[in-house]
């Protein structure tokens, strides 16, 4: 299962988010859900350092992608770390065996 854990402050304003497992809905290289987070998850991340430029720390691995940014920076990404948490949403129901979303306050 893939799991998204979104990182929120006590605001509740997204300052990131770890994503990681393989949603075992087909194998690797024809799993769609897996597809469909991984495309989103570059996506944001591309736009929040490489065209928002702001600075995040990020990790990206073999089934895992991590984004932290500063509360700071928060207002400048919340319409992008917004539109990944409801494209996540979405995933989810359609597909709840194979993801799931969670939040972790820090």
């Amino acid at each position: 299962m893939t799991e998204i854990n979104f990182y929120t402050n006590k605001n509740g304003d997204l300052l990131g988010f770890h994503v990681h497992g393989h949603s075992g809905y087909a194998d690797e290289g024809e799993d769609i859900v897996c597809a469909a987070v991984s495309s989103a998850v570059y996506l944001v991340i591309n736009t929040i350092t490489d065209v928002l430029h702001i600075d995040a720390e990020v990790e990206v691995d073999s089934g895992d992608a991590v984004l932290r940014i500063l509360s700071k920076n928060a207002a400048a990404c919340r319409d992008i770390l917004q539109g990944l948490k409801l494209h996540m949403l979405n995933l989810e129901e359609q597909y709840n065996k194979f993801i799931i979303v969670k939040y972790t306050e820090v």
